[in-house]
């Protein structure tokens, strides 16, 4: 890892958390969880310049967050990360807003 804290800018996509608490190491899993699902492509480099790429696709995998719509968990698991012939569970990432329509 390159920095030692989440720079400010990064606040906008890591929104349920506090910058200056978060930890690199601790919060990893959130950090970069949240970056692959709302990040555009200046949070995407960061995250790529300061977590190597093994320990992304090992949180990804092993670490179910169920916070990305279909597409975007697809972008991320086939172009971003490669492992479009590994076989995930959509259900534990994508999320689903279920609506009661009756009124």
């Amino acid at each position: 890892m390159l920095q030692k804290h989440v720079p400010k800018n990064l606040q906008a996509v890591l929104w349920s958390s506090d910058i200056q608490n978060l930890d690199l190491k601790r919060d990893s899993a959130y950090i970069i969880h949240q970056i692959l699902a709302y990040g555009g492509v200046d949070e995407i480099r960061w995250l790529f310049k300061n977590y190597k790429l093994p320990e992304i696709i090992k949180t990804f995998t092993t670490v179910p967050y169920k916070d990305y719509r279909k597409k975007r968990f697809y972008f991320v698991k086939n172009i971003l990360l490669h492992l479009e012939n590994k076989d995930m569970n959509e259900r534990l990432y994508v999320k689903n807003i279920p609506r009661d329509i009756r009124l």
